[in-house]
């Protein structure tokens, strides 16, 4: 989100005490597969470090940070949006939307088997660019239903939705990834910073090589490593999560009863969702115009848009909507609230998630760790080199931090002076540092976009990003030989 980015650019940092926060939470999420009990550790140890190993002083600094996580308005309308969504959710499935939806596309024999099912989320994966989360968001809510209906595990359908988020809204940048960017291009001295991100579209291999494998995953039906097991389960015993899986959204969010007297329809799933798209495309531009001001151009419309602004609104647009097709038409103004309240309660884990995350997000910052890890590679004189270590590095610090916007805000000001000092190809170099922080956007287990496609999913969060990580090393690999052959 582009208004809540904490200013990343310190000027010190804990050398490699740094990187026992990430690393320790990391560490502790894969071996005990308890993402909550790991991100607090991880944000109790970086606090540690910074009070001198005084082990009572950090405990207080952890609850203190966790309480100022809302002390950013930016954080606070991210959370308040993923409640919101929960609501949405449910009153989707109370007035038959989803079956509706899925009678609809069956009725045209649009969805007849397991492959066509898992072509939906992701052909909206590649069509919705406007903002990563609101990507993930309506692919897992069309998505869901229809690989549930052909069971499709739920950590494909996570895998698809957030293997397809970050990647293509940094392929196609007419949104806010693209304006930071040019920001940040602009900050170097760089004259013509749109033809450059332009130009580093062609040679950005890792989002192109992340949607390749989604497609030939879903076509050649190739599941590797835990998805394997994933996927023998759904189609083989019709489980769609395992035994001891722990969804992001409980199942009364997910699987809500249609309301008697409601007659099931498609318009009460695909009105809220397109209203929730266009809404955020308006918000985006109503809160540049408000912020840059009337004669501002595109590109400093979207920059100075709010993110967190306009999901918020989006997704009230699409409550609102709902109430408006279904009020006094079978649903009751209780019923109404009931319902909106029962999908809030439901959301409780991914909010509790996102808090965790934004606080290990923080104490990660005040460490200094991008930029710790960015001086590695400081005296790399070799071009070839660089550009393969400016994107190992960045895909490490987006991993780490669960940001992409703060890679490219520590990168990016490395890697432009770096491209000239060795007369290299600064979109070459621009291309690296923007895919390895794609790369940790939609891997890392903090990282809103991967906990959103958990979310939207309703997949275990720890499921999810250990069966795509081994995806994501595949795309990173095809990277780096490209790389190495062609920088």
């Amino acid at each position: 989100m582009p208004d809540y980015l904490p200013s990343i650019l310190t000027l010190e940092h804990f050398g490699v005490w740094s990187l026992l926060p990430p690393v320790g939470a990391l560490g502790l999420a894969l071996w005990k597969k308890q993402i909550y009990p790991a991100l607090l550790f991880g944000v109790w140890l970086g606090w540690l470090v910074m009070n001198e190993w005084n082990p009572i002083s950090a405990t207080g600094a952890t609850v203190a940070s966790i309480v100022n996580v809302f002390s950013d308005a930016g954080n606070t309308r991210v959370l308040l949006y993923s409640l919101a969504v929960g609501g949405t959710l449910t009153l989707i499935s109370a007035t038959g939307g989803v079956a509706g939806f899925v009678n609809w596309l069956e009725e045209r024999r649009w969805v007849g088997n397991r492959t066509q099912a898992q072509l939906v989320p992701f052909l909206l994966g590649l069509l919705i660019t406007v903002e990563s989360s609101i990507t993930c968001l309506v692919a897992g809510t069309v998505g869901r239903p229809l690989t549930d209906r052909f069971k499709v595990s739920r950590e494909k359908l996570a895998y698809i939705c957030d293997s397809t988020s970050a990647p293509i809204c940094i392929l196609i940048p007419f949104n806010g990834w693209g304006a930071f960017i040019i920001g940040l291009l602009s900050v170097q001295g760089i004259e013509s910073p749109v033809a450059v991100l332009f130009q580093s579209i062609l040679v950005n291999f890792y989002p192109m090589a992340a949607i390749a494998i989604v497609l030939f995953t879903i076509l050649r039906k190739w599941n590797i490593g835990s998805m394997r097991n994933a996927e023998m389960r759904a189609h083989k015993e019709g489980k769609v999560y395992g035994d001891n899986a722990h969804p992001m959204i409980a199942d009364d969010v997910v699987e809500v009863k249609p309301i008697a007297g409601i007659k099931h329809r498609a318009v009460n799933l695909i009105a809220p969702v397109v209203t929730m798209v266009l809404s955020i495309v308006v918000g985006i531009f109503l809160t540049g115009r408000i912020s840059a001001g009337p004669d501002a151009g595109l590109w400093d419309i979207i920059k100075a848009s709010s993110g967190s602004t306009a999901v918020l609104w989006a997704v009230i647009m699409s409550l609102l909507i709902i109430a408006t097709l279904n009020l006094f038409r079978g649903l009751s103004l209780n019923q109404f609230i009931d319902l909106i309240f029962k999908g809030m309660g439901g959301m409780i884990p991914v909010v509790s998630l996102l808090l965790l995350a934004f606080a290990l997000g923080g104490v990660v910052r005040e460490l200094g760790t991008g930029v710790y890890v960015a001086g590695v590679i400081s005296g790399v004189l070799n071009t070839k080199m660089a550009v393969i270590g400016l994107f190992l590095i960045s895909c490490f610090v987006a991993f780490s931090t669960g940001t992409s916007w703060g890679t490219f805000a520590v990168m990016v000001p490395i890697a432009v002076p770096m491209a000239a000092a060795l007369d290299g190809s600064t979109p070459m170099f621009l291309a690296a540092v923007l895919g390895g922080g794609v790369f940790g956007d939609h891997c890392s287990p903090i990282s809103d976009t991967t906990i959103i496609s958990s979310m939207a999913s309703a997949s275990d969060h720890i499921d999810h990003v250990r069966t795509q990580i081994p995806y994501a090393m595949v795309g990173a690999g095809i990277t780096l030989i490209l790389y190495f052959v062609l920088a």
